[in-house]
């Protein structure tokens, strides 16, 4: 998929506030324009001192300031401390920061001092100017995804506003003379339209503008009528069922017809059936991609993890690849492994090891929102309880 990815990679750029930025893809790297934090500050409310001033437990020095966050104080002077909170910038002259919880405050005379319950370090408990960050640094790169930590960072450095890769354009429809939606009434032989809703939330949650074109009749004409439409104003078609061969799938003769085919079946478990290709869009300028995913839930489901998210990360210039795996322990027995490769639904458990949805069937949709993971298991290899497998953690397969 990183080779379509990158011959269709989106050009189009859109400068977005910060604040709006969730979810995108960065279009050129943030570069900070000044050191953070700006100066010297103290990261615990207390007292600012010179450690030269401090050489025994229970000195006492008076206090020559107060130094709130957003006021900058004056020098330190020889032989005094100054009272400091959480933020505040240290004084010139300090070199190191005591905790309020080490010190006792005193008022000798009406004159406020305080006694230090510790020999304090040369900088303790201070963060230094571009301890975080140094002025000219690249903070975040292109192709970086944006999520809540990175915005905060963009904005730690000033960035008020982000150059980002325009959303990836999607058509969806689900083909099935069977197929009706969530309200109707479910006559024999009819099954609620599952697909359109994990598709269209998978969609949302990678970040893309989505136009649902619904639930095409198994016809060719129709089929073919609705590719033409989606390609006119779309980056990619997205559809669910119809990839098989039997007499009732028409997506296949219908994209020869008005583009080509260039995968057809992929050798995994669930998810065979799985249509790659291209529609040609009428007016002449270009194409739009074209991905068929099989009609079962849970095959439809994990091959939009495995194909299709990396490749819509992909059209944005972000990294087209799944995220690494993680080895953890097999706590279940997996004795009938299948010759193509295998992806099973399982979950975390308290112990550290992962368990299975005792029916893997890819039209049992509650395995996928039971599992918190997919085991990415080779194709003929058996599985035993303490076998190290690989984990694909959901959560990560599914982020845009």
């Amino acid at each position: 998929m990183g080779e379509v990815a990158q011959q269709h990679r989106l050009s189009e750029v859109e400068t977005v506030s910060t604040f709006s930025a969730l979810g995108r893809v960065l279009a050129a790297p943030v570069t900070s324009g000044l050191d953070v934090p700006p100066e010297d500050n103290t990261s615990m409310d207390g007292y600012a001192m010179r450690v030269a001033d401090v050489p025994t437990v229970g000195t006492v020095l008076p206090i020559s300031q107060r130094i709130p966050a957003g006021v900058v104080g004056q020098p330190l002077q020889p032989g005094t401390a100054a009272r400091i909170f959480t933020g505040a910038q240290v004084p010139p002259g300090a070199d190191a920061v005591v905790m309020q919880e080490q010190c006792e405050a005193l008022d000798v005379d009406g004159s406020a001092q305080v006694k230090v319950g510790v020999v304090p370090a040369l900088g303790q408990w201070i963060r230094r100017r571009g301890e975080d960050v140094s002025h000219g640094q690249v903070v975040l790169s292109a192709g970086q995804r944006l999520t809540p930590q990175a915005l905060g960072l963009a904005a730690s450095v000033g960035a008020a506003s982000l150059s980002v890769v325009r959303r990836p354009r999607v058509a969806l429809f689900s083909t099935g003379d069977e197929l009706v939606m969530p309200g109707e009434p479910l006559k024999p032989g009819a099954i609620y339209n599952s697909n359109r809703f994990t598709l269209r939330g998978l969609l949302e949650a990678a970040g893309c503008e989505v136009t649902d074109l619904g639930i095409v009749p198994d016809r060719l004409d129709a089929t073919r009528d609705v590719l033409r439409q989606a390609a006119a104003q779309h980056d990619l078609i997205l559809t669910s069922g119809g990839v098989s061969v039997g007499e009732e799938d028409h997506l296949r003769p219908a994209a020869q017809a008005e583009g080509r085919i260039d995968l057809w079946q992929m050798a995994i478990k669930p998810g065979k059936p799985l249509a790659v290709g291209a529609i040609r869009r009428a007016t002449g300028a270009g194409e739009a991609l074209l991905m068929g995913l099989p009609g079962n839930p849970v095959s439809s489901f994990v091959t939009f993890v495995l194909a299709v998210a990396p490749l819509l990360r992909g059209l944005q210039g972000a990294p087209c690849r799944l995220p690494a795996s993680l080895l953890v322990r097999a706590d279940f027995a997996w004795a009938k492994p299948d010759k193509r490769r295998e992806f099973l639904r399982v979950r975390l458990n308290a112990q550290g090891g992962v368990e299975l949805f005792p029916n893997q069937s890819s039209g049992v949709l509650t395995s996928a929102v039971w599992a918190d993971g997919l085991v990415d298991n080779p194709g003929g290899q058996a599985i035993a309880a303490g076998d190290t497998v690989r984990f694909l953690p959901l959560g990560l397969l599914t982020a845009g």
